[in-house]
């Protein structure tokens, strides 16, 4: 009976471990509808929901295309907002530590239009 609460808990810690490296945010742009590249690699439309297991400081290089729009670059890192969970979990066990920090719940860019004489340029 022993060894049976020992591994049950251990799944629960385990669990609870898990799921508390990973990190999300909504990435949303007016309007929507761009094109989405993260860190190089095209993952869709906005509206999109960005999830990872980054450890704390990673940057991740965002850049979104739309017709009629310029094109836009940023970045943003996990280091946004302290993950409580995390900080729990690493009490009790040190690699949890790395993952402390989480994104925002959003990211919201804004489009620019482009301009009649960019346009003429190309």
């Amino acid at each position: 009976m022993k060894k049976q609460i020992q591994k049950t808990l251990l799944v629960i810690c385990s669990g609870a471990i898990i799921t508390s490296c990973a990190s999300s945010t909504m990435i949303n742009s007016v309007p929507n509808g761009a094109k989405l590249y993260l860190d190089g690699e095209s993952v869709g439309t906005t509206p999109y929901r960005h999830k990872d297991t980054k450890i704390v400081g990673s940057q991740t290089d965002v850049k979104m295309e739309k017709e009629g729009f310029e094109t836009f670059n940023t970045s943003f890192s996990r280091n946004e907002q302290v993950d409580v969970g995390a900080v729990v979990g690493g009490l009790f066990l040190f690699v949890p530590f790395l993952w402390t920090m989480k994104y925002k719940p959003t990211h919201n860019y804004e489009l620019t239009p482009v301009t009649k004489t960019e346009t003429n340029k190309k």
